[in-house]
């Protein structure tokens, strides 16, 4: 797509925010957005304003993840602090030695999981904890869908482990590194990010076979399933390239949808929280807006030299998209009515 100013533009509908540091996530605590960034603060946008608090002083950020009314956070201190709506905080859990949180998820009913190296903890809603050993370093954590389940990526495989039994972890496998894991909505799909340029899959039902997703010129680091879990978009190459799973193989035998072809790749992608809209970042900090109905396509942002794109948030109602740049540029986009 051209991004000459005669394409459809959403751009004057953009409102600018200066983040100041490297913008780790982006995310929506209710109503107010909030931007964790990569020098330990987390600014929440309140009356056109950046309220910045400190939720690892003199630490840096390296991992987020939210719910409607939390964003928590874990740093390089060894501290996971949970950030209400208000600006309030709290400590939810150190890992021992002071060692750098590596990967965080939450659960829909309020429990939280964080790794750090091999070690995993698993706090439900009553503050209980229970840890698990991974066979190698933790990279990627992802509750279910239902269910008190964690999936652990880590070399080989991912494990899935219930954190209230005394069973072992079951280990779904596959040879290589794995990064970072999801697990989809209805359940059924078990997908994680490699080291290698690629995705692989697992059908958890019927049959616990395999799904192998590779073609990829660079790692996939930003992954995002549609409202409906019937397509998973994913970074990585010079377009979104978003994979069926509304049939029980999955994406076995099928080919990917290419979306917002451009010169630059594709760093974040974001379903729309309701409609068949998906919203693409690329290295060169452009954004696209692509509408899966007919392929069209709508400008967010144009590409600015130095500013790729690190974090993309739809709000509840998909009414406004957040997003935040490596460079500590950041903007709120608000649909027009």
């Amino acid at each position: 797509m051209s991004e000459s100013v005669s394409h459809p533009s959403l751009t004057d509908h953009v409102a600018p925010l200066e983040a100041g540091a490297h913008v780790v996530a982006a995310h929506f605590l209710k109503d107010s957005p909030a931007l964790a960034l990569g020098d330990g603060t987390v600014a929440l946008v309140q009356s056109d304003d950046l309220v910045r608090i400190a939720a690892h002083p003199d630490s840096g950020i390296l991992v987020a993840a939210g719910s409607p009314d939390r964003l928590v956070t874990g740093g390089d201190d060894g501290r996971v602090v949970e950030i209400r709506a208000g600006g309030a905080t709290q400590e939810l859990g150190v890992a021992k030695g002071g060692a750098w949180i590596d990967a965080l998820a939450l659960h829909p009913d309020g429990a939280v999981a964080w790794s750090a190296g091999r070690a995993v903890v698993a706090r439900d809603t009553k503050g209980r904890e229970k840890s698990f050993t991974a066979p190698s370093t933790a990279r990627g954590l992802v509750f279910a869908p239902k269910g008190y389940r964690l999936g652990v990526a880590h070399y080989n495989g991912v494990s899935l482990w219930f954190p209230n039994l005394e069973t072992p972890a079951e280990v779904v496998t596959w040879k290589g590194s794995h990064i970072d894991v999801t697990w989809s909505p209805d359940g059924r799909f078990v997908v994680s990010t490699m080291q290698e340029n690629a995705l692989h899959g697992w059908r958890l039902q019927p049959d616990r076979g395999h799904m192998r997703m590779s073609g990829y010129p660079g790692k996939v680091r930003s992954v995002s399933w549609s409202s409906d879990g019937h397509w998973l978009a994913t970074g990585g190459a010079e377009a979104a390239i978003v994979w069926p799973f509304d049939s029980k193989e999955g994406p076995t035998g099928k080919a990917p949808r290419e979306c917002g072809v451009r010169p630059a790749r594709v760093s974040r992608v974001a379903f729309h929280p309701k409609a068949p809209v998906l919203a693409v970042g690329y290295e060169d900090g452009c954004i696209l807006l692509v509408r899966f109905t007919d392929a069209s396509e709508l400008l967010v942002r144009r590409a600015v030299q130095g500013s790729g794109i690190t974090a993309l948030a739809w709000d509840a109602r998909g009414n406004r998209l957040l997003f935040g740049c490596g460079d500590g540029q950041a903007g709120l986009l608000t649909l027009p009515a």
